[in-house]
């Protein structure tokens, strides 16, 4: 079984920015107990806030989250500005074999990049390929989004490799499962039956499906959204996770 987790962090900060969570965030984190986590809105740097806040990690936060639980971690940064950066980030309890943060910005005032890294996973014959994401405000912005997401799958992943692709779509018209998920096999993690996305926006009292995991070659066992107090009070996006089981490689006899 191989547990994951979603969350746009909003850069380790409350919703409207009134106050500093990035700490709690940490200890929410940690009772996911999830063994990959997909982290959007993650701050690499920021020498104001570093500056204003005298308990602002000394690290990356993407390395401040992980410290202690997740050994490996991958960060790639989309927006860069004078006093910082942030981005996208992925946490793994397993190695990651290989990363690349790919840049898939169509409007030059909102950067956006797909983070890809293959993991590892014990028993899991090949690689896990896992893609962290955070797309456009904007619908026609989006659909390129999908479209490059698509052909940089199409052309880095083989089509039998387990791939998970999980994170911040804005897809306020359910258009992903639509354009992306037929195109590339997958099945969206919450809609069994032909149920719909689970609402993930804002986190007090969820109404819009924002937040999305997409998997191949993995079957979802259980998936959960986790709002409401005391979640609301770290960022306005819910957090998402799902477990999910595979079928495992059996071990090779030992050689006498």
């Amino acid at each position: 079984m191989l547990s994951i987790a979603t969350w746009n962090i909003h850069k380790g900060f409350s919703q409207f920015n009134r106050r500093l969570v990035v700490h709690e965030l940490r200890e929410r984190l940690r009772e996911l107990d999830a063994d990959i986590v997909f982290l959007q809105e993650v701050q690499g740097r920021h020498e104001r806030h570093a500056e204003r806040h005298v308990n602002w990690p000394t690290e990356p936060q993407h390395e401040f989250l992980a410290e202690d639980v997740w050994e490996n971690h991958a960060y790639g940064r989309n927006m860069v500005y004078d006093h910082g950066h942030h981005g996208n980030a992925i946490l793994a309890r397993y190695p990651i074999l290989r990363a690349h943060n790919q840049d898939v910005t169509r409007l030059r005032f909102e950067k956006r990049g797909l983070l890809h890294c293959a993991v590892a996973v014990p028993k899991l014959a090949l690689p896990l390929h896992c893609v962290c994401t955070h797309l456009s405000l904007f619908g026609s912005s989006r659909r390129h989004q999908y479209d490059a997401l698509a052909n940089f799958l199409e052309k880095n992943v083989p089509p039998q490799a387990p791939l998970i692709v999980a994170g911040d779509f804005n897809d306020w018209g359910g258009r992903a499962c639509e354009l992306l998920a037929p195109r590339l096999g997958l099945v969206e993690a919450f809609a069994s039956e032909g149920a719909r996305p689970s609402r993930s926006y804002p986190a007090l009292l969820p109404l819009f499906r924002l937040d999305r995991i997409y998997v191949r070659g993995l079957t979802v066992a259980d998936c959960a959204v986790h709002h409401g107090a005391p979640w609301s009070a770290i960022s306005d996006h819910a957090a998402l996770s799902a477990s999910l089981s595979f079928e495992p490689v059996a071990a090779k006899p030992a050689v006498p």
